[in-house]
């Protein structure tokens, strides 16, 4: 299974990050340790929603639709709780 996650940060709720993992688990480790340039600033990070995919493909190709303007308008209304609106994706 391929996973297209969106996190939210813990220090600054209203900010978020899409990517695609096969290993969700080692992945959010990997963005909490701050591996990742783009998360490392608002750790710590946890999951706000994954969904499965069965191919890699189909899971790249959904998190660049998410990452783009009418993917970015459906995440809003589709795939995040109301606690926070979303400000910026890095």
């Amino acid at each position: 299974m391929h996973y297209v996650y969106i996190l939210r940060s813990e220090l600054n709720p209203k900010r978020f990050y899409i990517g695609e993992t096969s290993d969700l688990n080692a992945r959010l480790k990997k963005h909490n340790e701050g591996s990742s340039k783009y998360t490392k600033k608002y750790r710590p990070w946890k999951i706000e929603t994954y969904l499965a995919f069965s191919s890699k493909s189909l899971a790249q190709r959904f998190e660049k639709y998410l990452k783009r303007g009418s993917g970015k308008a459906f995440l809003k209304r589709r795939l995040m709780s109301s606690e926070a609106s979303v400000s910026k994706f890095p």
